[in-house]
């Protein structure tokens, strides 16, 4: 025997006002986020807030002074590049069950959403940490080149 139809809408009333709050929990939540991550040469520690944007730099230990213009560049770039990707991640995660189907309500069927397209295809890979058990190829090594130069 099917539900009555105002039985039905009274669910989806009360679970569209529950996600309503939950969305506006998370909005909180992510108004105040921000991540850190060190280069892996730890020189350089690098901070995304809540939007992506690099709020914070700190060049550790004065390891600054050692090195050159390039590899500076290349520690601050993969610092603030891995910073912003722990953001979108954590956005992800924290959007993820608004787009999932309702369970109460049968109609509501949920959306996709192309994370790929709204923060770029490595925001769904695997994180190379992860993958490999360990830390992963310095990054800066790759944008100096095989000989440390442009």
């Amino acid at each position: 025997m099917t539900e009555p139809l105002e039985k039905r809408l009274e669910k989806a009333m009360a679970e569209l006002q529950s996600a309503q709050e939950a969305v506006a929990r998370t909005e909180r939540e992510l108004r105040t986020a921000s991540f850190s991550s060190l280069s892996s040469d730890r020189a350089v520690r690098a901070t995304a807030g809540p939007q992506g944007e690099l709020t914070g730099i700190e060049f550790l230990e004065n390891k600054y002074r050692d090195m050159s213009p390039q590899e500076l560049a290349a520690s601050v770039l993969e610092a603030a590049s891995a910073a912003r990707l722990k953001m979108n991640r954590h956005v992800m995660k924290a959007m993820a069950p608004f787009a999932e189907p309702s369970s109460n309500v049968p109609e509501l069927k949920g959306f996709e959403l192309d994370w790929e397209r709204i923060f770029g295809p490595e925001v769904l890979r695997e994180d190379e940490d992860t993958a490999r058990g360990g830390r992963a190829a310095p990054a800066w090594r790759d944008a100096l080149g095989e000989e440390g130069g442009d």
